[in-house]
């Protein structure tokens, strides 16, 4: 091609649109109003979030106008674009799948077979041994000494494989024996990666206390931070969790509030342990969960890259110390137990914008997480997920493909503004320590979770296969017992590793050194903890937030339906009272179905009744004590009252409930007639479910 032919086409792509005008955004707002028949944009097409955010249909330059940092490439200040300039190139998010294994073979077994499958970081869950969560035994890994570390990692290499651990009740003590362990296997401390990590105040807020005095956990965390910059350079300590905000149902302004209050209270704290700026930020791994909104969760993470940015500048930390490391993983609060498959596509959906987010680690749960210990299969489909993102769509060979859209663009700075009032207002507060015990997170969090309940109680938010769509014939997954906690013994180590523990271990705590002698001599972890002698928080006790799925209220509506169906051979009867013209009252012959299915109700479908003896007669051989008569507004005056009075005198508890929306005076009336109550898109479903339960004896 010629010089002279690629300047023509040059000039002709750069002339293409010149010959159409450009029209302004106050242009575009006529036309759109126009077709609202006199509504405003803002009265017709704005919604505004759980974050207070109003989210308009169409963004522009104009909406980008007063933020700063928006030419920052990937890799620059303040790093909302990522902290590695060349985004997943280099090397894609660890696949970093938690591993729910009772024991260290089960956990050994698993962990190399996924290893083996592409799992690049393994997360472990740890059970303390100890308690039940409500009575339920609790899932997760009991490591009690060096010798299960050997069990649970034995041919796994780790200085080739990052590990993520929140350590329990007592880090220091698992911290120790796991460098004991590390030791008797001669690694090189320099190259094990990943966080062993500690996060005191997201414990205090799920639980409601500590089992020990707050002052006692940052001097664990001081020890641990300050012997591992000194020999562990690539592992972090410091984990700053998100999770139970989420889980209990706040939004992503809480998030990330709450979690970067929760960083900069660790950096003080550490200060006051002689630990400095940039090495405390070096040990810091911030954790989040990412949900289902999707465009929110991307601005979510960039948000949090650039908010803790410009604190750690602010105080005078280095490059590094700016750099947000960031875990994250699916919502557990998104899933369900019924139509469980459905999970999978939750979790694609949740990953993709972690990864459009920037996340360096990500977990995908497991389909069944919400129902059981996770199975290879489920495992498999979850880290296969990982996979197609990264192999198969590519995602890793774009950097930040977010950047420059001017909706995500906008909604990551209208959302940074709002983390930064909260953090404000915490700041003002005294803290995020001082703010848990004033209960601030607590509140804002129930607030919006009871905002959202109501939501998903009126299905305006919907769980596909619970609140809407469910399937009534599905086949429950089958679960496998999970050996209770309470019923696993504890080692308590040899007669001389206890004499050694008390000459070595002072009353006020011990060095990690000690902790790591400590366990070489054949001491177990609870050993350890117990002879630090921590002292227990008596007096520390504040309001827990309340951790629960959305879809939960929903599912014991299911429950108890199954548990009529188990005494009595079937789900619970709605007899439908369908007359008039069938295109009339499909539509709402349809929504009635679906209306009491998602509650495990099973409607007696038919083809519609031409005559109110048939509506009798077939609602005598039904069995039925729910009536809905389903109709167009026209039919209703004339029939309603026939049909109450007939129905009424073959069983007088009979409810009988009307399918529409009728005016205050007709609904008036047709209660007069024999009508209990109403069902369309405006009532409460779940409400009028659960008083259908307990009112018709459903509930055993």
């Amino acid at each position: 091609m010629s010089e002279n032919t690629k300047t023509s086409n040059h000039n002709l792509e750069e002339n293409l649109f010149t010959e159409f005008p450009k029209p302004t955004a106050q242009e575009w707002r006529d036309v759109v109003e126009k077709s609202l028949k006199g509504a405003t944009i803002e009265e017709k097409l704005v919604t505004k979030t759980y974050e207070e955010i109003a989210l308009k249909p169409m963004y522009g330059d104009e909406d980008l106008a007063n933020y700063p940092y928006l030419k920052s490439q990937p890799g620059e200040f303040p790093y909302v674009r990522g902290t590695n300039g060349q985004g997943y190139l280099d090397q894609a998010w660890e696949i970093c799948q938690e591993l729910d294994c009772a024991s260290a073979e089960e956990f050994n077994r698993v962990a190399r077979h996924d290893l083996d499958k592409g799992q690049t970081m393994l997360k472990i869950r740890l059970n303390d041994s100890v308690e039940t969560n409500n009575g339920n035994p609790k899932k997760g890994l009991i490591l009690k000494s060096v010798s299960d570390f050997r069990t649970a990692f034995q041919n796994i290499n780790l200085e080739e494989v990052p590990l993520y651990i929140e350590t329990v009740n007592g880090g220091q003590a698992f911290f120790g024996t796991f460098i004991a362990y590390l030791q008797q296997q001669n690694y090189d401390f320099t190259k094990i990666k990943g966080c062993i990590g500690t996060d005191p105040l997201s414990n205090l807020v799920k639980d409601g206390t500590l089992p020990y005095k707050i002052e006692n956990a940052y001097k664990m965390m001081g020890e641990i931070t300050k012997w591992s910059v000194k020999n562990t350079p690539n592992l972090r300590n410091i984990l700053v969790q998100s999770h139970p905000y989420h889980d209990a149902g706040g939004n992503a302004v809480h998030e990330l509030a709450f979690a970067i209050s929760s960083g900069l209270e660790y950096l003080r704290e550490m200060d006051q342990q002689q630990v400095s700026l940039d090495d405390a930020a070096s040990k810091i791994l911030f954790s989040f969960s990412i949900g289902s909104n999707f465009f929110m969760e991307i601005a979510k993470l960039r948000a949090a890259r650039m908010i803790w940015a410009r604190i750690m500048k602010e105080l005078g930390g280095n490059d590094a110390s700016q750099k947000m490391k960031i875990h994250s993983r699916t919502s557990a609060w998104t899933k369900t137990i019924y139509d469980p498959y459905v999970n999978i596509l939750r979790g694609t959906v949740e990953a993709f914008a972690g990864v459009i987010g920037g996340t360096d680690t990500l977990h995908i749960s497991p389909f069944d997480e919400s129902i059981k210990p996770s199975e290879e299969f489920s495992r498999r489909i979850a880290r296969n997920t990982h996979l197609i993102l990264d192999k198969e769509s590519n995602l890793s060979k774009v950097t930040d493909p977010a950047g420059g859209s001017w909706y995500i663009e906008s909604l990551t700075y209208t959302l940074a503004e709002k983390v930064w009032e909260l953090f404000q207002l915490i700041e003002e507060k005294g803290g995020m320590f001082k703010s848990i015990q004033l209960g601030l997170p607590q509140d804002l969090v129930s607030k919006v979770a009871k905002e959202k309940l109501n939501n998903i109680k009126t299905r305006k938010d919907k769980f596909i296969g619970t609140n809407i769509y469910p399937n009534l014939n599905e086949i429950p997954l089958e679960t496998k017992g999970v050996k209770n906690s309470n019923e696993v013994n504890l080692e308590t180590g040899k007669n001389e590793s206890l004499e050694f523990l008390t000459e070595v271990i002072s009353l006020n705590g011990s060095s990690v050194e000690d902790t790591i002698d400590a366990a070489n001599n054949g001491a177990a972890i609870v050993n350890i903890l117990h002879a630090m002698n921590l002292e227990k928080s008596d007096g520390l006790i504040v309001n827990p937030l309340t951790i629960h799925r959305g879809a939960q209220s929903y599912e014991e509506l299911r429950q108890n339906s199954q548990k009529f169906k188990d005494a009595n051979g079937e789900f619970p009867r709605v007899f439908v009272a369908n007359f008039g013209p069938v295109a009339a009252y499909k539509p709402r012959t349809d929504f009635v179905t679906d209306f009491f299915e998602v509650g495990g109700f099973k409607v007696l479908q038919n083809k519609g009744f031409t005559s109110i003896d048939e509506i009798v007669d077939a609602f005598k051989n039904s069995e039925s004590t729910i009536v809905v008569v389903c109709s167009t507004d026209d039919q209703y005056s004339e029939n309603v009252p026939t049909i109450c009075k007939q129905i009424k005198g073959q069983n007088p508890d009979t409810k009988i409930l009307l399918a529409g929306k009728p005016s205050i005076e007709e609904m008036n009336l047709f209660k007069q007639y024999g009508i209990d109550d109403f069902i369309n898109i405006t009532v409460n479903n779940f409400e009028t479910l659960v008083n259908l339960q307990q009112n018709g004896g459903f509930m055993k």
